[in-house]
């Protein structure tokens, strides 16, 4: 999703749910229209409302792509309304985030919430601010919500780590490393209209001096000066697999690559590309459609991989 830097009308497309058909309908909204889908739950009736906020109306395609995923998640058993398409001024889709959208705590070490929640963190939790938008991830989706909490259970506060973030989007992966105390922090993207937001979105999570964020081509990068401990690719199945060799290039001996952004039914492909580069597949977390994973490369498989030719950077 592009940053919105005008006050158009937007599209909210919304699934009424039971609590146990959450995790299903929010990844069939996220594949289906490519956006981060948000979810409230009605105190009383504990019946959810799952939605995405959209720059343009969603097409027929679309639209009955979904209506053929909720069929076939009824068919499991899962319930789930028809999906409501409607029409929000702006300022309709700002106040909307406000009633659903509730801090997120990742594992009792980070507290990442909007701006006009009170809650207060725990005793040593870091906090990370972060009101919402149509180019900023929520961390509600099944692979955003993994890399976060790889980062968090990554972290070793008496080591120096160092982070890299391949594709950043809205930066939350590369602010979320820079609280936890990874340093140095950089992070990259090909859409210009992403760096700009990641780097407005670290200044003010007060983190733009930890590191720095770059537009780049993940096609074009070479061998970095200095690897990282710990590499996030959160790219789409293609790009994964097309820049295998670019990615695998900037983890640092021992350090831990995950990729997400993955298909279930893509994940295995992708697995058996890294593995068969020298890596180790070390864990892995499903969520309804999502597979996303952490590689180690170890430092006996570090020492005997093939050197590559790419260009110093």
């Amino acid at each position: 999703m592009r940053h919105l830097k005008a006050k158009p009308p937007l599209w909210q497309v919304s699934v009424k749910l039971p609590l146990e058909s959450e995790d299903a309908v929010m990844e069939a909204l996220g594949e289906v229209f490519g956006a981060d889908p948000a979810i409230y739950v009605d105190a009383e009736t504990q019946i959810a409302t799952a939605q995405v906020f959209l720059l343009a109306k969603p097409s027929t395609l679309l639209l009955s792509k979904l209506q053929q995923r909720l069929a076939k998640l009824r068919s499991f058993g899962l319930a789930a309304s028809r999906p409501a398409v409607q029409r929000l001024r702006a300022q309709d889709w700002a106040e909307s985030w406000k009633r659903h959208f509730h801090p997120l705590d990742i594992g009792g070490r980070l507290l990442i919430r909007p701006s006009w929640s009170k809650r207060r963190p725990r005793k040593g939790q870091v906090v990370m601010v972060l009101d919402p938008g149509l180019s900023f991830g929520t961390g509600q989706h099944a692979t955003t919500r993994f890399c976060l909490e790889q980062i968090v259970r990554d972290r070793r506060r008496a080591n120096q780590q160092s982070f890299l973030d391949v594709g950043t989007g809205s930066g939350i992966l590369a602010i979320a490393a820079a609280k936890m105390g990874y340093r140095p922090v950089h992070a990259f993207d090909i859409d210009p209209d992403a760096v700009a937001v990641a780097i407005q979105n670290s200044r003010k999570n007060s983190v733009i001096k930890q590191g720095r964020i770059q537009r780049r081509d993940v096609a074009q990068i070479g061998i970095p000066r200095h690897r990282y401990d710990l590499v996030c690719a959160n790219l789409i199945y293609d790009a994964l697999l097309e820049n295998k060799t670019q990615i695998i290039a900037q983890l640092k001996s021992g350090g831990t690559l995950l990729l997400a952004g993955i298909l279930r039914s893509q994940f295995k492909a992708v697995a058996k590309a890294y593995t068969g580069a020298g890596l180790e597949l070390v864990s892995k977390q499903t969520k309804g459609e999502w597979k996303s994973g952490a590689f180690l490369l170890r430092k006996e498989q570090a020492s005997s991989r093939k050197a590559v030719t790419l260009r110093e950077t």
